[in-house]
């Protein structure tokens, strides 16, 4: 390995050991294998990184090699697409393989296999086979073609080559143990019959081998060592070994399957048959749109890799599954855009100021650093005059002492230029303010020097000389999900997550430095966030995305959204001290209002959930989140979870809480009858005229 002293990783420990053991350093030979049905997604970006790195840390070569086995789903498009993503992100690979490439002597060794006994065809359909294959509890048995005679076996699986049967008909199977407790060992497909057209092979191939058959013996040609892959393969591991047990030889490299945890990210889904689904039905533009999870989307977007590499270098491996937060990941993009992208003035939702003491017909080219973080400054000229757009924002008619930016009778900075103080606006008939008329101090140039350039002001604003302006389509990216783990509801599918604020375009203002910017290059608009050209740009037209805001506004909500839950439940505990019933009810509405502002799916789930137990308050509040909120319903909600609320609030000291569950279960018709005897009883007892006339109502 390198010689710089760091902590090992599970999966360099294995390396470790294995050369301790005696493996020769020049063996070690790693591999990145992407099936060609869709694009790379962040989760295959950590992939690449973890195997090229180890390339690079253990000087060793490490193949690409295309998982080409199944034509139906594969195409030519996705094969270049994976490519130009593992060069985008920096890595070289030793050879481009394809499976495909030894199909021949896949071939060649299942005939072996056929000869010995150990694979056979199977002619059953896929509901018998599924029968006769058991479950994880229960054995499976013989099916009726298991000890067809090897002569049989060859015929058939000749004449499936040769194209003389329909898909479905016949599959290949491996002989190996059907009682087995592993149920990918019991007997497993080898072989399917798929009559199309494959973008390698054409059309000289009627049979296809199954991933489990193809991916360890193409690992033993290539003669990697180390085949790392995520954790669902874990049961796989078995029959990995079992294939190459059939044909190893004990003077070559045997390689060695080892499992890591899948990272998942928050805010995205990383199915390719999820990413698809999306692109069908239209919640994007395509693979590449920018707020989906695909490399070629995040390119788009404007992510460096570098930003990814030092994510995935971040995130380390790990041996269970987990949830990371993709504000890590935004974390490393600001960090690398930081040192890297030029600073620009662009205003996105202008408005005209004028300066009225400015000269008219005067224009000046102010110096503006293009990136503080460079290690040699350089500068470039901004253009000023008379009239500027500035951002809409950045402007209140009346002064708040909470409001540092621009007001009638307030001066701020504009940045690399004058101090300038508002004076009036300008309405139209609706009383919308259309003009903005100030006047600047022009001894205040900003790095002039002069006493007045150095005279303290509430704020500094960016703008865009109206001259000199370059008219620019802004799209404002946004997470594409509203919920930090959109595919793991019960009964809710991903799409009902999809942000419908994903994307807001707007027409803004930019400086004439960018005019001839190119597609990928990228910029931090002052105060507005990193933006990137975008590959619809041309010199008539350009087009910016947002990459990121400057700062975590996703964390901020966040934090907004848990101190609603806490205050509310605050709250909660004054509704039971206030003594009427109107105080009682207002404090009721505030909360449902607060309520209803709670986006996070995640969240309402989880403090339902904390908030099930003999406390009052907390049982209140729980079902005032199901009577409020129009994000969790009561069917969202675990039967289990949902029957335990349902009952405890029942049976709770308090005729506030009886009520509201009432109340509940009278809009739930998929549960109220397993409680009907439960209110029934409660009917008997109940001494609150409220919740006792309630009952006559639902009953």
């Amino acid at each position: 390995m390198s010689t710089k002293e760091k902590s090992l990783n599970f999966i360099e420990q294995i390396i470790e050991e294995d050369l301790k053991n005696g493996l020769s350093p020049n063996k070690l030979r790693f591999r990145f294998p992407p099936e060609p049905n869709g694009y790379l997604h962040v989760g295959h970006a950590s992939a690449i990184c973890l195997n090229f790195g180890l390339g690079i840390d253990y000087q060793s070569p490490v193949n690409l090699r295309f998982d080409d086995t199944n034509p139906a789903k594969e195409e030519q498009e996705f094969v270049d697409a994976i490519k130009k993503d593992v060069e985008w992100l920096g890595f070289k690979w030793a050879e481009e393989c394809y499976a495909s490439d030894y199909f021949q002597q896949l071939y060649d060794w299942t005939i072996v296999l056929i000869k010995k006994g150990k694979a056979y065809v199977d002619s059953q359909s896929s509901e018998e086979m599924a029968k006769q294959k058991g479950t994880p509890t229960q054995p499976g048995v013989d099916g009726p073609y298991r000890n067809r005679s090897v002569e049989e076996n060859l015929d058939l699986f000749e004449r499936m080559k040769n194209g003389e049967f329909e898909e479905g008909t016949h599959i290949l199977r491996a002989k190996i143990d059907m009682a087995s407790t592993n149920m990918l060992m019991r007997d497993p497909i080898m072989y399917r019959i798929l009559h199309k057209h494959h973008h390698r092979t054409a059309d000289k191939w009627c049979i296809y081998p199954m991933y489990d058959w193809a991916h360890g013996e193409s690992d033993y040609l290539e003669q990697i060592s180390h085949s790392f892959c995520t954790l669902e393969f874990l049961p796989h591991r078995e029959l990995y070994d079992w294939f190459l047990d059939q044909i190893y030889d004990e003077n070559k490299v045997r390689p060695k399957q080892r499992e890591f945890a899948r990272r998942n990210l928050s805010h995205t889904v990383v199915s390719k048959r999820k990413l698809l689904q999306l692109v069908q039905e239209n919640f994007v533009t395509g693979w590449d749109d920018p707020r989906m999870s695909t490399i070629s989307g995040m390119r788009r977007r404007g992510y460096t890799p570098a930003s990814i590499r030092n994510f995935a270098d971040t995130i380390g491996i790990a041996k269970r599954d987990n949830l990371i937060d993709v504000s890590m990941l935004e974390f490393c993009l600001r960090e690398d855009l930081n040192k890297i992208a030029p600073r620009v003035m662009g205003v996105l939702d202008p408005i005209k100021l004028v300066i009225t003491n400015y000269p008219d017909g005067k224009e000046e080219w102010l110096e503006a650093e293009n990136n503080p973080e460079e290690e040699v400054m350089t500068y470039r000229k901004v253009p000023f005059s008379k009239e500027i757009y500035i951002e809409r924002e950045d402007f209140k008619e009346e002064e708040d002492k909470k409001f540092f930016r621009l007001t009638l009778g307030t001066e701020v900075r504009l940045k690399n230029a004058y101090i300038i103080k508002g004076e009036k606006v300008i309405k139209d008939a609706n009383g919308n303010i259309t003009e903005i008329h100030a006047t600047y101090d022009d001894d205040s140039r900003s790095g002039s020097g002069s006493e007045a350039s150095k005279r303290k002001v509430s704020g500094t604003i960016h703008w865009v000389s109206v001259n000199h302006a370059v008219k620019a389509e802004i799209r404002l990216y946004d997470r594409l999900f509203i919920d930090e783990s959109p595919d793991t509801h019960k009964d809710k599918s991903f799409l009902d997550f999809v942000n419908p604020n994903s994307l807001k375009t707007t027409i803004g203002f930019v400086e004439p430095s960018l005019k001839t910017a190119k597609e990928g290059d990228s910029f931090q608009f002052q105060r507005m966030g990193y933006f990137c050209v975008d590959r619809d740009s041309s010199s008539d037209n350009l087009v910016f995305n947002k990459t990121v805001d400057l700062k975590d506004s996703w964390e901020e909500k966040g934090k907004k959204e848990e101190n609603v839950i806490n205050n509310s439940l605050k709250d909660i505990n004054k509704y039971f001290k206030v003594e009427t019933e109107e105080e009682r009810a207002a404090i009721q509405n505030a909360i449902g209002e607060n309520i209803k502002t709670i986006g996070n799916y995640s969240l309402l789930q989880n403090s339902l959930k904390k908030n099930i137990n003999n406390n009052k308050s907390s049982l209140l509040f729980a079902n005032f989140i199901l009577k409020y909120s129009d994000k969790i319903k009561a069917s969202d909600v675990e039967t289990d979870t949902l029957n335990k609320l349902y009952s405890m609030s029942l049976k709770s000291e308090s005729p506030f809480v009886r009520y509201e569950v009432i109340q509940n279960l009278k809009s739930d018709s998929a549960n109220f009858d397993a409680f009907k005897t439960q209110l029934s009883e409660l009917k008997v007892s109940e001494k609150n005229e409220a919740v006792s006339a309630l009952l006559s109502n639902v009953l």
